[in-house]
């Protein structure tokens, strides 16, 4: 199996965590590095990165987004409603078309901004994330 560059970079915290996710063996590519905190960090979040977040916490952007989204738009930006091809691998992995993903307004922001919703064809199967897809959490819509 070849590893990904972006992976041998971060070490030995960094093989160890891409034989988790990859499945295989833990092998240095690189000779011993310091591991940087941020690296272990940054592998840490990929491992746990979808988690549960109540209806109700979200911010009101989010629920103006999921209304949107219910009634089908019309939307506020051009790239609302295209498929998200889930790269970084957080959501569950998935045919490519399953997901497709939302702006969340960000107050202030002179552009999109980092927050979305990205929704699955499942009914109430939504996504939030406030940092650009680097963590996701399920939408509860139960409280």
């Amino acid at each position: 199996m070849r590893i990904p560059p972006r992976i041998t970079r971060i070490g030995a915290a960094g093989a160890l965590a891409s034989a988790l996710l990859l499945g295989g063996t833990a092998v240095a590519a690189t000779p011993a590095a310091p591991t940087h905190h941020a690296a272990v960090h940054a592998a840490a979040v990929h491992i746990n990165s979808v988690g549960n977040v109540c209806y109700s916490k979200l911010p009101s952007q989010a629920h103006d987004t999921l209304d949107l989204i219910a009634k089908g738009g019309p939307y506020p930006y051009p790239k609302d409603g295209t498929v998200f091809d889930n790269r970084e691998g957080v959501l569950p992995s998935q045919s490519r078309g399953y997901y497709h993903e939302y702006t969340v307004v960000t107050p202030g922001s002179p552009d999109r901004g980092a927050r979305r919703i990205v929704a699955g064809q499942e009914e109430q199967e939504d996504y939030y994330t406030s940092d650009h897809y680097a963590t996701f959490n399920l939408v509860d819509f139960s409280c």
